[in-house]
């Protein structure tokens, strides 16, 4: 090397020729190299068990020479030879010469017999050889290399004190305060620098010297009062003792990079497991209250009343606004989480995650899907249900309205028909008999469409599964059996009076006609009656209007009716008129019939108050069902905006995750905007959710002016947000991604802009030809082996499509140094003091101790034939973290 080549060449000159600070200064200098070489060279003779006293003498005869040479290169030498006589001696040097020239160092002036002969300065020179080829020669400092790598080092660690300038080896030294500071830098708490002052260099050097052999190993090679007493320090000397600082030091350093590359690599393994646990706990809690769920939406078990029903409907109504939306929400935010912790582990080069059985996304969407289908099958059922029990309500009052009248009718008859009066009866009063009873059967034969209804009714209500069914169908069987004894009594009873109306004149024709009209007429009120006071349900304008029509129509018969009434009466009176006139004394009401003039009146006049209070109830429900329209059009006017709204925002974000322009902080501002401009469209969904409550309340089942749904609507809004917050991570995994591969925001947008042209369906993926078309216009030469392998790097499922995040992945892994196991490898091998094992010992005295214990629980023991008690497998640890091996 230039280094000891040139201080050769000074050895062989005349004193006067000596370089500056290589022995110019005469004794002192040659003194100051004594102390210093031989210290030097019993710090590492020791190790052999041996030292030297003078250096001058020792080494004439070159066995301790050879020995010094084994030593410090780690290697053997030649067998020495054992003769006392000057040509052993010489032999023996001449076998230390040519190991220093194999080591590259040309040996100027400098021969065998010198060295024997005692000759000082050419036992220094060759020494001074030795330290600069074996102590010195392989220090370097950006770049630089020996003597420089060394002074830059010590410039570089001891800049932060105060009256240090390290600028050379000889007197930048002299005030000692230069060698403390070396020692505080890496041992602080060896040395109280600020006590040190600069005008007691004697007390500085002797501290530095003391220290560093008490507690460094390193021998004291210098005085104190010879430094101070010389105007410029030897610097051979200074060189080899500061060396000796360098190389304590340096393997210290050594630890503490490799320990700082553990600990990096250890804590991303950490991070990386404390956001895997985090997914397995939000996963657990997410599917176990879908699991909770599902089997409350899937409970169809109908309740008797719609009272309950509608609060079955309620509690569902709490659901979808209270306890879903944060769901939505969890399950958003646990595939940002994965994506975000995939992209993390493909960074780091670790092994992707894979979730416990069950808990994979795709679970989590199963799982979704099948409970958003419980909710919908859950709405209808319940919807249906309460139309149902709206119906059955309706009908049970219909059947119990008419039940009532047809029971109030049958009170009585039956004792009528069994009664005997014919048996005593004159001519005249069994044809009023007979008359009387071909009105009833008039009547009863009038009756039989009413109970065919009531039995048609209560068969509805068995058939709709109506909670009470039981004293329904009691009570229609009551009325039909009493139905069938009616007709049996008639039949009986008009062929009694047949027998005798032989015997019998024709009964006053007056009375007969009066009651032939008198029966249907009351017939007609009786049923116009009923049809005023019989329940309506409608669910629309035009089924209301409908009935107000009919109504009308009815109230257009009126008229007449009444004029028939009228002409009633009026044979009544004639009866009455021809009586009075001929002094006949009537002997009571018309025999024929039941039913008086004042029945008549009052009947009449029963149908005459029903009449405007059947208006009045039409009226209501037409106001309900107008009502109804305004809900059913403001519902829709709202659902025609917010539909069509979600539509277009859903197809501007994915133009916008195609068309990104700027750089990629500036589309995550976009988008966040963006984001926000969606939140903030909240109570527009908030205003028709309560719109639609209104709906549901109000018990009305469609809507013709919309085709949109709150169920569209819903789902729509959850998709919309949903695909915002995944387009937002994507840019953030991009951003990881460049940050954490160092790609230029030029290269980003090259990328992109590459991505793009090649997307041709742009949907922000493409198939494998498209994905070939980009590799080789970004420079890639393609056989089919090596296409194959980079699509299994970008499409490891084999979907046969390519995303725009693993084309990146791949584009940075090409090109990116990340560590691997080698690395971490070869950091434990540095803290294991080059072992193949290392012990717990080493590992909490180099690394944190979280970080130490996390080691220690998943090492292995070492099983290696240099094993000892305690030692740990480093390298299978190592291997692991990067999936290379099971852990």
């Amino acid at each position: 090397r230039p280094e000891s080549t040139g201080m050769m060449r000074s050895a062989g000159r005349r004193p006067s020729e000596a370089d500056p600070g290589q022995g110019g200064h005469g004794a002192g200098t040659v003194q100051a190299q004594h102390l210093t070489f031989t210290a030097w060279c019993n710090s590492h003779l020791r190790k052999a068990g041996t030292q030297i006293e003078n250096i001058d003498e020792d080494f004439r005869d070159g066995l301790k020479l050879m020995l010094l040479l084994e030593v410090i290169s780690g290697e053997r030498l030649p067998k020495p030879e054992r003769g006392k006589m000057r040509v052993h001696k010489i032999n023996n040097v001449n076998k230390a010469l040519d190991f220093i020239a194999s080591k590259g160092v040309k040996l100027v002036s400098i021969g065998a017999e010198e060295i024997v002969d005692g000759n000082a300065k050419m036992t220094l020179g060759m020494i001074w050889t030795i330290i600069l080829r074996f102590a010195i020669q392989d220090i370097s400092v950006e770049e630089t290399s020996a003597k420089e790598g060394l002074l830059l080092w010590c410039q570089r660690k001891t800049a932060p004190y105060k009256n240090v300038n390290v600028q050379n080896f000889h007197i930048s030294w002299k005030d000692g305060l230069a060698f403390n500071a070396l020692i505080h830098r890496h041992r602080p708490e060896l040395i109280e620098y600020d006590k040190l002052r600069k005008d007691d260099p004697v007390t500085n050097l002797n501290n530095a010297f003391e220290v560093a052999e008490k507690y460094l190993d390193i021998p004291k090679m210098l005085d104190a009062e010879d430094i101070v007493g010389t105007l410029r320090p030897d610097e051979k000397a200074i060189m080899t003792y500061v060396s000796c600082f360098y190389h304590a030091f340096s393997g210290a350093q050594k630890a503490e990079t490799a320990a700082n590359r553990i600990c990096k690599v250890l804590a991303v393994n950490q991070e990386n497991e404390h956001l895997m646990e985090d997914y397995e706990k939000l996963a657990s809690d997410l599917l176990e209250w879908i699991r909770r769920t599902i089997p409350w939406l899937e409970d169809r078990v109908p309740q008797k009343t719609i009272q309950e029903m509608q609060q079955k409907l309620e509690d569902f109504r709490d659901y979808r606004r209270v306890h879903k939306p944060p769901k939505v929400q969890e399950k958003c935010q646990l595939e940002i989480n994965f994506n975000t912790l995939q992209t993390k582990l493909r960074l780091s080069n670790r092994p992707a995650f894979m979730p416990s059985e069950g808990k994979m996304v795709s679970d989590i969407n199963n799982g979704w899907q099948h409970l958003e289908q419980a909710e919908k099958g859950y709405e209808e059922w319940l919807l249906n249900e309460i139309r149902r029990l709206e119906r059955l309500d309706h009908l049970a009052e219909k059947f119990r309205q008419k039940a009532s009248i047809h029971e109030a009718w049958t009170d009585g008859k039956e004792a009528m028909l069994k009664h005997r009066d014919y048996e005593t009866a004159t001519l005249s009063d069994i044809k009023a008999l007979i008359r009387k009873h071909e009105a009833f059967e008039s009547d009863l034969a009038a009756h039989q469409d009413r109970v065919e209804q009531i039995a048609a009714i209560a068969q509805e209500l068995n058939e709709l599964d109506y909670y009470d069914s039981h004293n329904v169908n009691t009570r229609c069987q009551k009325i039909c059996d009493q139905w069938d004894a009616l007709g049996s009594l008639t039949h009986s009873r008009r062929e009694a009076l047949e027998k005798t109306e032989k015997q019998l004149e024709a009964i006053d024709q007056l009375h007969l006609e009066y009651a032939k009209r008198a029966a249907p007429f009351n017939n007609w009120m009786e049923s116009a009656m009923e049809d005023l006071q019989d329940m309506f349900i409608v669910h629309t304008i035009e089924e209301i209007e409908g009935l107000i029509s009919a109504h009308d129509q009815f109230k257009s018969t009126l008229p007449d009716a009444d004029r028939e009434r009228e002409a009633i009466l009026a044979i009544h009176k004639e009866a009455q008129r021809i009586a009075e006139s001929n002094h006949i004394k009537l002997s009571g009401s018309n025999p024929y019939t039941t039913v008086t003039p004042q029945i008549i009146n009052s009947k009449w006049e029963k149908v005459q108050q029903l009449v405007p209070k059947r208006d009045h109830a039409l009226l209501e429900e037409q106001s309900k069902q107008q009502s109804n329209e305004h809900l059913r059009r403001q519902f829709a006017s709202q659902a025609n905006v917010v539909g069509p709204w979600i539509q277009t925002k859903m197809e501007e974000i994915g133009r916008i995750s195609i068309e990104m322009n700027g750089t990629l902080e500036d589309q995550l501002s976009h988008l966040k905007q963006y984001e926000r401009s969606i939140v903030d469209y909240k109570p527009n969904l908030d205003l028709l959710e309560q719109q639609h409550q209104l709906i549901q309340e109000a018990l009305i089942f469609d809507n013709k002016h919309t085709n949109y749904t709150m169920e569209h609507i819903r789902v729509g809004w959850e998709q919309l947000l949903t695909t915002i917050a995944r387009t937002i991570n994507e840019v953030e995994n991009q951003i990881l991604t460049r940050d954490a591969k160092g790609i230029s925001q030029e290269q980003m947008q090259e990328f992109r802009a590459s991505f793009n042209h090649f997307d041709k369906k742009q949907t922000g993926s493409m198939d494998s030809d498209d994905f070939r078309a980009l590799l080789i216009s970004t420079g890639y030469s393609l056989g089919e082996a090596e296409f194959n392998r980079i699509m299994s790097l970008v499409d490891p499922n084999h979907s046969g499509l390519v995303t725009f995040q693993a084309f990146i992945d791949f584009m940075s892994r090409e090109t990116t140094d990340t560590d691997t196991a080698d690395q971490v490898i070869a950091s434990f091998k540095v803290l294991a003091g080059d072992k193949n094992f290392i012990t717990a010992e080493e590992l909490r005295r180099e690394l944190p101790p979280d970080q130490a214990e996390y080691c220690i629980a998943r090492m292995a023991p070492y099983q290696g034939p240099d094993a000892v008690p305690g030692a740990l497998d480093y390298k299978s640890f190592s291997t692991a973290l990067y999936g290379e091996s099971d852990l």
